[in-house]
């Protein structure tokens, strides 16, 4: 379970630098949007794989602490991600 929480740690880590640079070199605004958006959905699992791997191996009730923060804010993240992703998307089919 550790080496997976670390694999999707890292794939999410890349997936978000990958559409904050296509943000970057966007030039239509709805594409800017729609990479923004799945850019906020790729650091919301990041932050979600982080805080589990803080509580499956806590070493501190600090560690249960930052580990809840992450999880709660990275499925915030996930979910916000997801339904603004669906709605630019739509748009752009149009």
């Amino acid at each position: 379970m550790d080496k997976l929480l670390t694999i999707i740690i890292v794939i999410s880590a890349v997936f978000f630098m990958y559409n904050k640079f296509k943000f970057w070199r966007a030039s239509e605004s709805l594409l800017k949007r729609i990479y923004q958006t799945k850019s906020t959905f790729a650091l919301g699992f990041f932050l979600t794989a982080f805080g589990a791997n803080l509580l499956i191996h806590p070493r501190s009730t600090i560690d249960f602490v930052v580990g809840t923060i992450f999880a709660i804010l990275g499925l915030a993240n996930v979910i916000y991600g997801f339904r603004a992703s669906r709605h630019y998307i739509g748009q752009l089919d149009q």
